[in-house]
């Protein structure tokens, strides 16, 4: 790629080890000058699907696959994924709940932040195809308002069959698991910013565990097993913007792979990363070292691919969306 002329973006991503320097200038795309701003995922996915306030920022995967679904076209995928992680791991419990294990969350009141948001979107999938738990057997509670919440911008419903309330204004998340008005929780976000209102700090309670009692160990199975490391965050670029420099897609990519490199080589040197550190022996080094945190269709495929299927599969999207239809066609061979 020769870029011709230099483009400006207004930029927006949550800062990471992996994009580090990209962030901080060490590494400049080529052709490209980015304004970086560092905002919380939350509100960069509100602000991005209901303002489209930036140029070029990191976005949640299931809401840009269920806007494509719905042909909207704003956003043009980049395979950069900027954060990963088990997230059926993450569920928390009220310990008197009477939930000793995933399946006994049939019939319980369950938290979500929001219900189309990627992390969710995978711990259904896994509690349904890991541990035979269907979203219609449990009682949902979303803590985000329409008009705050990703789904306000792509006309999310709930699906058939799924018995899902708001979350009074008045109280949140955390305020209900300690109440004892939620059993449980598959995510919780008490990070500030302007979409989320959780702010009780459940770590230290007594009252609170999570659902897996150890979840580096319970991640390590699912990735023997499946061999897929969820990916929640993608980025986007504007879709004016790449249509009248295509050549954009690959400098963008090419910079955040060489930060994501440059990190990775930092961190299989000491196997610091807690989460690879729970997959860290004989038999998964060689995947921590490659393939992990893999950029790029070719390396995510599959991951990719299931997170379609499970989009579909839960009646967020109609179809299964195809990869090409999400992400820059200079990518694809990546």
């Amino acid at each position: 790629m020769i870029a011709t002329e230099q483009v400006e973006l207004s930029a927006a991503f949550w800062p990471n080890d992996r994009s580090a320097a990209v962030f901080d200038g060490r590494i400049v795309p080529e052709g490209i000058k980015l304004y970086m701003s560092a905002i919380f995922p939350s509100e960069i996915f509100w602000r991005q699907l209901k303002f489209a306030d930036f140029d070029f920022s990191e976005m949640s995967m299931s809401s840009l696959f269920i806007a494509t679904s719905l042909g909207q076209k704003e956003w043009v995928a980049l395979p950069i994924f900027t954060m990963r992680s088990f997230f059926h791991t993450w569920a928390i419990v009220r310990a008197d709940a009477g939930i000793e294990k995933p399946a006994d969350l049939r019939g319980k009141k369950v938290g979500v932040p929001e219900y189309q948001q990627t992390a969710a979107v995978w711990s259904r999938g896994i509690l349904q195809h890991e541990f035979g738990v269907e979203p219609r057997e449990i009682e949902w509670f979303m803590e985000r308002s329409p008009e705050m919440s990703h789904g306000g911008s792509t006309g999310f419903t709930p699906p058939a069959g799924v018995k899902l309330s708001y979350i009074d204004p008045k109280t949140d998340i955390g305020g209900m698991l300690l109440s004892g008005s939620l059993d449980a929780s598959l995510l919780y976000i008490n990070t500030g910013n302007l979409v989320d209102r959780a702010k009780a700090d459940l770590s230290a309670r007594k009252e609170i565990r999570p659902l897996h009692p150890d979840p580096i160990a319970e991640g390590a199975r699912f990735y023997k097993k499946t061999g897929i490391f969820p990916i929640n965050h993608g980025a986007v670029i504007r879709r004016s913007i790449y249509e009248k420099h295509p050549w954009i897609a690959r400098s963008l990519y090419d910079a955040f792979l060489a930060s994501r490199q440059e990190s990775d080589r930092r961190r299989i040197g000491s196997l610091d990363n807690e989460i690879a550190t729970g997959l860290a022996d004989p038999g998964t080094e060689a995947a921590l070292r490659h393939d992990l945190f893999a950029y790029g269709i070719k390396g995510a495929g599959l991951v990719l691919e299931t997170i379609a299927a499970y989009l579909h599969e839960q009646g967020l999207t109609k179809r299964v969306v195809r990869l090409d239809e999400v992400f820059a066609r200079e990518c694809m061979d990546v």
